[in-house]
């Protein structure tokens, strides 16, 4: 009998002192990220039989295991990438609204100026000094023309490096949680799945939800206790204890455009959540948009400026010079359906005339037995169909481009979208033939040194509807560019307000769950010190009991 009072006892001590310590650990953890607050479970011993009855032998700890809620953790982690696709578009897209809508910044108040400086000229045409403001105006125009599009060229860099360290950091990742999986299996098999290592359940937990912040993510449990990673639309990035790789490569067609690729396949069009998609889709549809509209802003001015500039004469009674030159801008190429092998190269041209600048989709119709494309203006949806190489290579240059595939295959079906105004902001410049404010072409006719007419045609395209096949002035097409992009800004604020807003209820119910209360765990503290205690003085009478016995037998 002192036996087995001794025995439950000692079982008490021994739950007791393995309570405190669980919930020593807690608080320990208090401030560790991803912990998951451990409770321990007990279980009474079996019951002695006794003529008397049934007789309670102790109890035992028979688990230690994390406060933990599947549909809460699942919650936050679609959460996490949700709110990190929102935040980085967001950030990314407030960049290019501060620097169109800027006074500083931005090109209205150098196009105006350019424009009264061409007015000016108009009502002195003699006037050299007025000739030479024109000049200077032009030149800061076109500099900050080249501010803007330089200043977007290294936007474009930054989301590339984005991309590596981004899928660098995946990869690390998926390394960890693959090494992890292996562990967890070997640990939970020792216990035929009874016992659950809880502090590596944690760790599995923090790297699924760093990989939810960098992509979306789907997460499969497996009957061994491993799990299945899957990112973007069911591309496996770890399957048990196998990691796949991830990797960034330039594109075939633009080699300033990089795509995301799974074990070799590209994945870019299936990615929908994380930082990952945050910069995809500001490249897309924020970053070329206004690199495109820019670029055909500063080649809209330049190609109908030269033109009429070129038809007048200066005061040295020379033919007009072309005042603007825009270089040699990169062509943006991407290719839209397929996953072609082709290598493309594509050149400028200036186009003879603003209408005529938009972006463009060719499209390979057939290759036999002859190759022949369709060519579609994406502004109006005008195409030119069943153009062969010869008539391919007219219509491009009326757009302004030339386009070829020295190596690879043409396949049906295969596309190509193409800006030849992507890069025409950044190398626009004033002509270097022009050195003098005499060779400003005013005059209309020769020999006639107040003649002004030229200057007047000058000045009037501010006013003219020359964008946009005639429906917008120079002046509305920045205007438009500002709208549309401080709308896209303003609706990126709002979602990422609202999916800040869901994110910190997501976080604020996992913590809830399973984040660690120190006022709860103090309470336990001394709910199970109060136990020790009581167990130890059991502990105590019982050992007094047996000593009492022994003397009695003496």
């Amino acid at each position: 009998m002192t036996m087995d009072i001794m025995n439950s006892a000692l079982s008490g001590l021994a739950t007791s002192r393995r309570a405190l310590e669980t919930t020593s650990n807690n608080i320990s953890n208090v401030n560790t990220e991803g912990y998951s607050r451990q409770r321990i479970e007990l279980a009474t011993r079996s019951e002695q039989y006794t003529g008397s009855g049934y007789i309670g032998s102790g109890v035992d700890a028979v688990n230690i295991v994390r406060s933990y809620d599947q549909f809460l953790t699942d919650q936050l982690r679609f959460s996490t990438s949700a709110f990190a696709a929102a935040d980085t578009y967001q950030k990314l897209s407030s960049q290019v609204d501060n620097l169109l809508a800027n006074e500083a910044t931005g090109l209205s108040p150098v196009i105006k100026s350019f424009f009264n400086a061409v007015n000016n000229v108009a009502n002195d045409p003699s006037s050299v000094p007025a000739r030479q403001v024109m000049l200077a105006e032009a030149g800061s125009m076109a500099k900050q023309f080249n501010n803007l599009g330089s200043r977007f060229n290294e936007m474009g860099k930054q989301v590339n490096s984005q991309l590596d360290t981004i899928v660098g950091d995946l990869n690390n990742f998926a390394n960890a949680l693959a090494k992890l999986n292996d562990k967890i299996v070997s640990d939970m098999g020792r216990s035929a799945g009874k016992q659950m290592p809880n502090e590596l359940l944690d760790q599995r937990d923090w790297l699924l939800s760093n990989i939810a912040q960098k992509v979306d993510v789907s997460v499969v449990n497996q009957a061994d206790g491993a799990v299945s990673v899957f990112i973007g639309q069911g591309q496996p990035l770890v399957l048990g204890g196998y990691a796949s790789s991830l990797s960034v490569q330039s594109s075939k067609t633009d080699t300033t455009q990089k795509s995301i690729l799974l074990n070799g396949q590209d994945i870019s069009p299936q990615i929908t959540s994380g930082e990952l998609y945050g910069n995809l889709h500001f490249r897309d549809q924020v970053l070329d948009v206004a690199q495109q509209q820019l670029g055909s802003l500063a080649m809209g001015i330049a190609i109908e400026f030269n033109a009429i500039h070129q038809s007048g004469f200066d005061l040295n009674g020379n033919p007009g010079l072309a005042l603007f030159d825009l270089g040699s801008p990169s062509i943006g190429v991407k290719s839209v359906a397929k996953d072609s092998n082709l290598r493309v190269t594509a050149s400028f041209s200036a186009p003879p005339s603003a209408a005529n600048i938009a972006s463009y989709r060719l499209d390979v119709s057939a290759t036999v037995p002859d190759v022949t494309y369709n060519l579609t203006n994406l502004f109006d949806g005008t195409s030119i169909n069943d153009l062969n190489n010869t008539t391919l290579a007219n219509a491009t240059a009326a757009a302004g481009f030339s386009i070829s595939f020295p190596s690879g295959v043409l396949n049906v079906g295969d596309s190509f979208k193409i800006d030849p105004a992507i890069d025409a902001a950044r190398t626009l410049r004033i002509n270097n033939a022009i050195t003098s404010p005499k060779q400003v072409a005013a005059a209309d006719m020769l020999g006639f040194s107040g003649d002004n007419r030229n200057a007047l045609k000058l000045a009037k395209l501010e006013t003219q509807s020359i964008m946009q096949n005639g429906k917008a002035t120079f002046t509305q097409l920045y205007g438009q560019l500002v709208a549309d992009i401080g709308t896209t800004t303003h609706s990126a604020q709002l979602n990422r307000d609202a999916q800040h807003v869901l994110f910190q209820r997501a976080k604020g119910a996992r913590e809830s769950a399973s984040g660690v209360n120190l006022d709860e765990e103090a309470a336990d503290l001394i709910k199970y010190q109060h136990s020790y205690q009581a167990a130890a003085h059991v502990v105590s009478i019982a050992k007094s009991l047996f000593d009492t016995l022994i003397q009695a037998v003496r």
